[in-house]
């Protein structure tokens, strides 16, 4: 009785080696799916919307500031009257400063497209922007002023203390036309550019293509 269990078990042994030899031999031929490890960790990288949401928490890009001296030369004066007798002429130095951002907050999904095998990007974005002029205080000054008597009188009674509000109103827009001239929203983008190249590279894609709108 106890022999013919063992020989069962025997028996029993042999037939699954070798049906287990049967399926690794056709899966190697693949006459049989490949066999896979069960704890195995998959990852799946997810292309447009997942890509999207990374550049979209920027928000935006603060990617250039310039810093600009102008000088204005604001002079008034009264008809009919001279100017030491009435009028006024002030020379300001204003310093100022501008940032140049290229706002990422508004973009669609289909502002970032990704080819099948996941090593081509192309980026949209729109151009970048000048945030107003900033005008520092601490470096603007009245380089020269002169003023008529009755200009000087007048500032003698009561003050005045906006009389030279119409310069620093005047420097500061003189240093917001000095950056649109400059070129600075053409360094923003590049800048812009460089940072998103590295950021794309280093999640593997390959070429990469960015585009600013008008």
């Amino acid at each position: 009785m106890v022999r013919i269990a063992k020989n069962w078990v025997l028996t029993a042994s042999a037939a699954v080696a070798t049906l287990v030899v049967l399926v690794l031999v056709l899966a190697a031929v693949h006459l049989l799916p490949q066999l896979r490890n069960p704890f195995t960790t998959t990852t799946t990288v997810s292309s447009g919307p997942a890509l999207l949401k990374s550049i979209t928490s920027l928000s935006r890009y603060e990617a250039a500031s310039g810093t600009f001296q102008v000088v204005v030369d604001l002079s008034t004066h009264t008809a009919f009257l001279p100017s030491f007798i009435a009028g006024s002429q002030t020379l300001f130095i204003g310093d100022g400063t501008v940032i140049a951002y290229v706002d990422f907050s508004g973009l669609k999904g289909s502002a970032i497209t990704v080819n099948s095998a996941r090593t081509a990007v192309t980026v949209r974005l729109p151009a970048a922007q000048l945030e107003p002029a900033v005008l520092n205080v601490d470096q603007s000054y009245v380089y020269a002023e002169q003023q008529g008597l009755l200009n000087r009188v007048a500032t003698f009674f009561d003050g005045n203390p906006n009389s030279q509000q119409a310069v620093y109103i005047a420097a500061d827009q003189k240093v917001q036309t000095a950056a649109k001239r400059s070129g600075l929203t053409t360094d923003a983008e590049r800048n812009t550019r460089a940072m998103l190249d590295g950021m794309l590279t280093s999640l593997g894609f390959t070429r990469i293509t960015v585009v600013f709108g008008s």
